[in-house]
């Protein structure tokens, strides 16, 4: 099997587990939003301020105050999760599904279908209000967890092709996301800190080119470089995107030069006899260094780039995400009727994911595969790729925070837009993702 559809194979192995945390979470939320005697205390835990002192400084502040939990949540783990989706994308640039043309054309023009649809429906659906029109790139992005977590609902079943082409779309997906943050979600710009964003990502290239390969020294700067973001007006989870992209994806030297290293410290140890392998061997001092040498090359083999996205696996998908659902996902339905779901900016959230997100994928596929610029994933027909554009609507984590971003902080009329962007989140979702396990059941190879 090729060494891209089987990273992508073990990503979406590893998300399966995590979705169901995420899924668990989320219901948490909304529960505790609405149980009496335990609402008020979720909704006031996420006030609390924070701080990360040193003297006078702390580095959990933003215009001189400090933060809250909840703003901790959504920018400094948020920008953790965006480390890792640069991560992501980098090396799927570099040597996965986005690495060649013919690799990341049909997941890329179907990602673009899925931004602009959904976008042109939430202006449609929603009133002509400058406020309510806020939120219009909430419907544009794919939850990765999600979808990935519904396709591993059938196994076996599902085509690798399409396994493929929807991880390479979320990807894309991200993509398009952060650029729209990046440009729309900022706000007045500090020329100091901006000055001080540009040298820290000027040191970020210079240890590039002076092949520094410490994953410390990119951390440690991309510390800096997120508080400067943060109080320069961008918005700071772009800096994890930024130190994403500074990352070596190299080694200081070839993998040749490592492997031939570890095979000459193997062979310094005595070819061990079948009756003795169940022996143990006190190792001399030599044998012990030999050892750490060949540990140390095998470390050195893995770029800095992949070592670290393996290594925040764990933190994304079962610590930052899920508390990011956890404080995200409360709705108070006190006060608010069903109806309220089917107007307004919960209507158009919803419209966008279930419908545009389909229509969007699937159309800019059809006409890119119909005019022979790209063909059908392998060993998928048409009825079983429109069951996957149907996933794609749903779009939990990245939509929840843009709906933050798009509300908060606008007042009372700002929190309610909020709850109704977020329960058009989670109905949309819910929606598509019920919806696409009920097609791909349909059209799906029976085992």
């Amino acid at each position: 099997m090729p060494h891209s559809n089987y990273s992508f194979l073990s990503k979406f192995r590893r998300h399966v587990n995590s979705s169901m945390v995420l899924i668990f979470f989320t219901v948490l939320a909304l529960v505790c939003a609405n149980l009496p005697g335990v609402k008020e205390w979720y909704f006031s835990i996420w006030q609390n301020p924070v701080h990360f002192s040193i003297g006078d400084f702390n580095f959990f502040s933003h215009g001189g105050h400090s933060m809250s939990l909840g703003e901790v949540i959504n920018d400094f783990l948020m920008a953790i999760f965006f480390l890792s989706v640069g991560l992501e994308i980098k090396r799927e640039i570099r040597v996965g599904e986005l690495s060649t043309k013919e690799k990341a054309l049909l997941p890329i023009i179907g990602a673009c279908g899925g931004m602009v649809v959904p976008v042109l429906l939430f202006a449609l659906f929603c009133p002509a209000d400058a406020t309510m029109q806020r939120g219009l790139a909430i419907p544009m992005a794919t939850d990765i967890a999600f979808s990935l977590g519904v396709l591993a609902v059938f196994k076996s079943r599902v085509p690798v092709g399409l396994k493929v082409f929807l991880a390479a779309l979320a990807v894309a997906d991200d993509l398009g996301g952060i650029i729209v943050i990046a440009m729309f979600y900022s706000s007045d710009i500090n020329f100091m800190f901006m000055v001080i964003s540009a040298l820290c990502v000027t040191a970020m290239v210079i240890g590039n080119i002076a092949k520094i390969r410490a994953k410390s020294f990119y951390v440690s700067i991309g510390l800096v470089l997120w508080y400067a973001m943060l109080n320069s007006g961008i918005h700071a989870t772009i800096a994890g995107v930024i130190v994403a992209f500074c990352i070596p994806a190299t080694l200081k030297k070839g993998t040749g030069f490592y492997l031939e290293r570890i095979r000459q410290n193997i062979n310094k140890f005595p070819v061990i006899e079948v009756d003795d392998l169940h022996n143990t061997v006190v190792l001399s001092n030599e044998e012990i260094h030999t050892l750490k040498s060949i540990e140390s090359a095998a470390d050195k083999m893995i770029s800095p780039l992949q070592d670290l996205e393996d290594g925040l696996h764990f933190l994304i998908n079962f610590i930052v995400i899920p508390l990011f659902a956890f404080a995200n996902a409360g709705v108070s339905l006190e006060g608010m009727s069903f109806g309220s779901l089917f107007s307004g900016v919960g209507v158009a959230v919803m419209v966008g994911l279930v419908a545009g997100k389909f229509i969007g994928v699937f159309s800019f596929s059809w006409i890119a595969i119909r005019l022979k610029f790209v063909s059908l994933p392998a060993g998928t027909d048409w009825k079983s790729f429109a069951s996957v554009c149907v996933v794609c609507g749903i779009g939990f984590t990245v939509s929840m925070f843009i709906a933050d971003l798009s509300y908060a902080g606008l007042g009372a009329e700002g929190a309610a837009l909020l709850d109704q962007a977020k329960l058009g989140v989670l109905c949309g979702s819910i929606i598509s993702a019920v919806l696409g396990c009920v097609l791909l059941n349909k059209t799906l190879p029976q085992e």
